[in-house]
């Protein structure tokens, strides 16, 4: 059983090598940092009003400078981040026992050039849901900022790997 897995294994990762497959955060032959990582580490991520945008900044933040060194910021990326939810589970006396969250984010990357230069835009999209217990109304508000920072999270990783994807693409055309 073991052998079969092994070869499974080596036959899957020759096809990806034969099709061109290459990691989006690959290094150079040097070992520094690859384009996308340079590019995403030259992001500024733009202010965001209430406590989930803050929690979506920071995220962002984290994942877009992924350990990387003072590089100069030549790009903008302003988010609309928005959470909506709605109840699943009612109860005949219509109390709810289950809550489906919806977050979204609209996202825009600007050059920070003159003419503030449109590069690219995009959408993501996640849910996450929680239960609501009789009478533990502390716990359910502990349990919202829980899940909120879960969906800013998730929503950042989307957003991360849609800009990466952008920045290996202009490269590989020579943008």
């Amino acid at each position: 059983m073991f052998r079969r897995g092994f070869f499974l294994t080596i036959g899957a990762g020759a096809l990806l090598c034969g099709c061109g497959f290459q990691p989006v955060y690959m290094p150079t032959a040097s070992g520094k940092a690859g384009v996308a990582q340079r590019e995403l580490a030259a992001i500024h991520v733009n202010l965001m009003s209430d406590r989930p945008g803050q929690e979506m900044r920071q995220a962002l933040q984290e994942r877009l400078e992924m350990g990387s060194d003072q590089v100069a910021q030549r790009y903008d990326l302003t988010v609309s981040f928005g959470i909506g939810g709605e109840g699943i589970a009612v109860l005949s006396s219509t109390d709810a026992t289950r809550i489906r969250f919806t977050g979204s984010a609209n996202w825009t990357l600007t050059a920070q050039d003159p003419g503030r230069t449109k590069l690219t835009s995009g959408y993501a999209k996640t849910v996450d849901a929680l239960n609501i217990f009789d009478g533990q109304y502390f716990a359910a508000d502990l349990e919202t900022e829980a899940v909120e920072k879960r969906m800013a999270e998730a929503l950042a990783d989307q957003i991360t790997v849609q800009l990466a994807a952008y920045f290996r693409k202009r490269a590989a055309s020579g943008g």
